[in-house]
């Protein structure tokens, strides 16, 4: 008699992880549409999960606490995006678009681990020893304490794990299989499975899992988005792969502020902390500003920072006018350029109008909506903004300026610098200490600020 098989199918949401059954267009736990993917399971899934283990409720005060210090590497700027270091136990995924530099970043914090004195092992499932031992090299790293090796099978990365290491680092989490999926790696439920089983290891082993993972084209880490809930920080890589900046970003952490960035520069031989970002993205503090060109002050996370906006306004030699934004969100510059024509009596229906954020970085910060404002004005109207005052204000569709949070670190950091004047918000503007040397200018709508141009 024939072998019953011992395959069967299930479809996994591609964007919660969850397991189906049959196939339907809407999945039931997160309620998507479409995002259904088959995938064959064998029935030894059950098999390679550990084995269960007792386990004892404690009351909060009982719990101890000892040993559970945070380990620093000694970089800055990765300490401070963690919340002050890695915490035992934890699992930090870090993602990023293919070529920014994560492997990088990875490369350097193991060194600066193996330093300290702590044993790390490196796996990857991208590059062989020899590609890692080459771009080691180049950066200028030993490795006396970093072990490392070439894997992507699931059993075999844990064996290799359950050894004297502290810190595992995978790179990627797409390229990791189980062998209880019949299915290539990078599917949901390779993603899923590889993630929950190094994740329930490093808790139980009180090691530190880094996972390495790709983005989609959305933004989005690529597998099942219950991936970044499983894990305890979500940090992304950000920047453009063609400038020098790079921006560490948290965005999930439960061992510290959500929010949190950390600043670098990619040189020939690695990443190079900024602790100063204000100097680097600030090229035109100084000089004589062109039209168009406007500082302001981003907080992002704990620590705030000058910027310097940039706006082109000119006539477009096509019927549909283009609208390009670098640094912030399109729609947002649609608003701006709409509050600005309808409440300013600028008109911009005829002008292509192109802004950008100097260093190739991006913020989400709408304090920084009436710099933007200001410096497409004054590129339009070839009027020249001061380069030693500054700008901040987020905007409202009926042209008010509205109050922002953090104004006091924005003028320090200001005032640190160098700058003279500061146009603000009114509502900012009453309860407020006045760095010395510091003119303020209290603006409640967009027409006081174009009368500076005027």
């Amino acid at each position: 008699m024939k072998q019953a098989s011992k395959r069967k199918t299930a479809f996994f949401c591609t964007q919660c992880g969850a397991m189906h059954h049959r196939w339907q267009g809407q999945c039931r736990e997160c309620g998507a549409w479409n995002s259904l993917h088959e995938e064959k399971i064998m029935s030894s899934r059950a098999a390679a999960r550990s084995s269960a283990v007792e386990t004892e409720a404690i009351i909060i005060p009982d719990i101890s606490t000892e040993n559970q210090e945070r380990i620093v590497s000694g970089m800055e700027e990765f300490d401070r995006v963690l919340g002050g270091g890695a915490v035992i136990g934890s699992a930090v995924l870090i993602g990023g678009e293919p070529g920014i530099g994560k492997s990088s970043l990875l490369l350097q914090v193991a060194e600066l681990y193996g330093l300290s004195g702590k044993k790390v092992l490196y796996l990857s499932g991208e590059e062989s020893i020899y590609q890692i031992k080459i771009r080691a090299e180049r950066f200028g790293i030993t490795g006396d304490a970093v072990s490392v090796a070439n894997s992507s099978d699931l059993d075999e990365i844990i064996d290799l794990a359950a050894g004297d290491f502290q810190f595992i680092m995978i790179d990627s989490i797409q390229t990791v299989a189980s062998s209880a999926f019949d299915s290539p790696p990078g599917t949901v439920g390779q993603v899923r499975e590889s993630s929950a089983r190094l994740i329930e290891m490093a808790k139980k082993s009180g090691k530190v899992l880094f996972l390495v993972g790709h983005i989609t084209k959305e933004g989005a880490v690529a597998g099942p988005k219950v991936l970044e809930h499983m894990v305890d920080t979500v940090l992304y890589f950000e920047g453009d792969r063609y400038h020098l900046y790079r921006i560490l970003r948290s965005q999930k952490n439960r061992f510290g502020p959500a929010g949190e960035i950390g600043v670098f520069e990619m040189t020939g031989r690695g990443l190079r902390e900024i602790r100063n970002p204000s100097q680097m993205f600030m090229s035109g503090l100084g000089s004589d500003h062109a039209p168009g060109r406007v500082v302001s002050a981003a907080v992002e996370g704990s620590r705030s920072f000058l910027v310097e906006v940039e706006a082109l306004v000119t006539s477009s030699p096509y019927g549909t006018p283009q609208r390009v934004a670098s640094g912030i969100d399109s729609r947002r510059l649609a608003i701006i350029n709409a509050v600005l024509e309808k409440r300013g009596g600028i008109v911009l229906g005829t002008s292509d109008v192109f802004v950008n954020i100097a260093g190739g970085i991006r913020v989400d910060d709408t304090a920084l909506d009436l710099a933007f404002l200001t410096a497409v004005a004054s590129s339009r109207l070839n009027s020249v903004i001061e380069a030693s005052m500054m700008v901040i204000g987020e905007i409202g569709l009926s042209g008010d300026v509205r109050g922002v949070t953090r104004i006091d670190r924005r003028l320090a950091e200001a005032a640190r610098l160098g700058l003279k004047r500061a146009v603000i918000p009114q509502a900012n503007a009453d309860s407020l200490a006045i760095p010395d040397k510091m003119e303020l200018i209290p603006v409640s709508n967009i027409d006081r600020v174009l009368q500076l141009m005027r």
